[in-house]
């Protein structure tokens, strides 16, 4: 009898791994993005140029089952030449020091996902929103694909990003809030080769 038990835990098991599938983050069609308050007056937007990362999903269930994902610090862009370099020093990222920051999915529940993000050797559990979780769906070349968004806040203080300066109406340069937007478009990886 114990040995039915292991059998058909043993399958059960089987059959839950296997539903997930595992994914490559397509570059070219995906997104990470921030949008940061400016002299608190407007928003300043910015993406990262260079990541890479992979997820296991089940497109049925629209369960993400893991994801680990990095992006290049050095590939900060706003559009404005002189910022990106300000961001990369040592005031704000120290991308010299600090090359990368990453992110590793703890647990996803419905449309919330608790992931760790590490970002100048400081990692903190920041909880996302899932706002959407796609099908599968095959592209004109024969690549199968499946994405989804993930929203959420961080304080850049928490991440010892510390430049600021005082305005003379009473504000700041910089707001601590930093709203981070990742729209991410995966490949199905094919296990058979």
């Amino acid at each position: 009898m114990k040995m039915i038990h292991t059998l058909a835990l043993t399958t059960l098991l089987g059959l839950t791994a296997a539903s997930a599938t595992e994914y490559l983050v397509d570059s070219t069609h995906s997104t990470v993005g921030f949008k940061i308050r400016h002299m608190m007056v407007a928003s300043v937007r910015g993406t990262f140029k260079k990541y890479s990362g992979h997820y296991d999903y089940n497109p049925k269930t629209h369960q993400i089952k893991s994801l680990e994902g990095t992006a290049q610090i050095a590939s900060i862009f706003t559009d404005d030449k002189q910022r990106d370099e300000h961001l990369r020093s040592k005031d704000f990222f120290d991308a010299e020091k600090y090359p990368k920051m990453t992110l590793k999915l703890i647990k996803h529940t419905g449309d919330k996902a608790l992931v760790e993000l590490t970002i100048k050797g400081i990692t903190k559990q920041v909880e996302f929103d899932v706002d959407y979780l796609s099908n599968e769906s095959k592209d004109p070349w024969g690549a199968i694909k499946t994405g989804f968004e993930l929203h959420g806040k961080i304080s850049r203080k928490a991440y010892n990003i510390l430049f600021n300066k005082i305005l003379e109406t009473g504000g700041v340069a910089v707001g601590d809030e930093v709203k981070i937007n990742l729209e991410l478009e995966g490949i199905k990886v094919d296990k058979k080769s």
